[in-house]
């Protein structure tokens, strides 16, 4: 007698799925989901989940630690564009200048300054996000709202960066208005630097939305969600 129903979906089935959660929150919007991107965050997956994301067509993919992406992008083996997306320090900034495409997490002068400097001597321009703590949890990394419009006048001058707009982190909480209001804080940030340059078309990133709250986060701008369990499944331990 064969067991059925058990199985798990696959990436494809949930990268499916998920798309259909993206459609259904831009049309609330009125906004296209051809302007929100996907990353696939693969903390503590295997290199051979990250292949079946990429088979499955995901082409962005998110790392929070640079020790960990660092013996798994070479064994993933194809050309995907990967995202530093956790806390990154001064001391690891060399190492993930060499490996990522994109980081999303500055969260200060000194971080921006060090990455800054690997970049230029490698001869890199890499496009970069200013981390921020917009819920105010002291439990999250980020600047604060005033410091992060402060890196925004500041990381322009800097050479091997790129500046291309903002992420944040919804607070935890199931309290719709709370991740509303945080994220509404992110873009107004943007929309207010973007009227200070005098830009509409500047800072255009704005990332914010994971598995649990990326519909309250299209419906308030997000350009790029970050997403892990709704593509994966529960992460393993690590």
């Amino acid at each position: 007698m064969t067991m059925s129903g058990s199985a798990a979906p696959d990436v494809a089935t949930r990268l499916a799925e998920l798309r259909q959660r993206i459609a259904r929150a831009a049309a609330r919007a009125a906004r296209s989901p051809q302007e929100i991107t996907i990353v696939a965050v693969t903390k503590t997956f295997p290199a051979e989940r990250v292949r079946e994301g990429w088979e499955a067509g995901l082409r962005d993919f998110g790392e929070n630690r640079v020790q960990e992406a660092a013996g798994k992008i070479p064994a993933v083996g194809v050309k995907a564009t990967w995202h530093l997306v956790g806390h990154l320090q001064t001391n690891k900034a060399r190492q993930a200048v060499a490996l990522f495409d994109w980081i999303q997490s500055l969260d200060s002068e000194r971080v921006a300054r060090e990455v800054s400097r690997h970049a230029a001597e490698a001869g890199r321009t890499i496009p970069v996000l200013i981390e921020v703590n917009t819920s105010g949890e002291e439990t999250k990394f980020g600047a604060s709202l005033a410091d992060a419009a402060s890196l925004a006048s500041l990381i322009p001058g800097l050479p091997g960066l790129e500046l291309r707009g903002f992420m944040t982190v919804g607070p935890l909480t199931e309290e719709a208005a709370a991740m509303r209001a945080a994220f509404r804080s992110l873009r107004t940030l943007a929309e207010a630097e973007r009227a200070r340059l005098g830009r509409p078309d500047a800072l255009p990133v704005l990332s914010m939305g994971m598995t649990d709250d990326l519909e309250i986060a299209i419906e308030e701008g997000s350009t790029l969600i970050r997403v892990g369990r709704a593509l994966f499944g529960d992460r393993p331990a690590g």
